[in-house]
């Protein structure tokens, strides 16, 4: 249930997403999802691809920090109330999340949520006993 993601520390300059992309592109890796936060110095760019080691790889070889990190990917009916209803389930276990980003693939059938809590093995089981659906990172990486 846990899915892999990396993180890039990037410098707030001009044209450093563009060449990010350009060498996974290069090297035939797809972005699955991605957010991107920033400070006044530096900006966190996080991604779900398709081949994690081999982007962490590639993006280190030509200068990038790269990092990778474990998040959960839930799945929440495209309606609303969907995520007010896992939102719920976190609140009431008590959970914590750090951070989260989303994304959907098709308007009307469901959306998906990536989310980073500081306790990773207490949300799974947590959502799982609510009937959360969890995908695998084989599923995520095949989107």
């Amino acid at each position: 249930m846990k899915v892999e993601q990396i993180a890039i520390f990037l410098e707030n300059k001009s044209g450093r997403m563009a060449d990010i992309t350009a060498i996974l592109a290069q090297n035939g890796i797809n972005i699955r999802a991605m957010s991107l936060a920033d400070t006044a110095d530096f900006g966190i760019l996080r991604l779900i691809v398709n081949d994690t080691e081999r982007a962490r790889q590639i993006l280190k070889e030509n200068g990038f920090t790269v990092g990778t990190t474990e998040v959960i990917v839930a799945e929440v009916e495209d309606k609303p109330g969907g995520l007010a209803r896992v939102l719920q389930v976190i609140k009431d276990g008590n959970l914590n999340i750090e951070y989260m980003y989303a994304f959907t693939q098709k308007s009307g059938e469901s959306g998906l949520i990536i989310f980073r809590f500081d306790e990773l093995d207490k949300a799974i089981d947590m959502l799982l006993k609510s009937d959360v659906r969890l995908l695998s990172g084989e599923e995520v990486y095949s989107i």
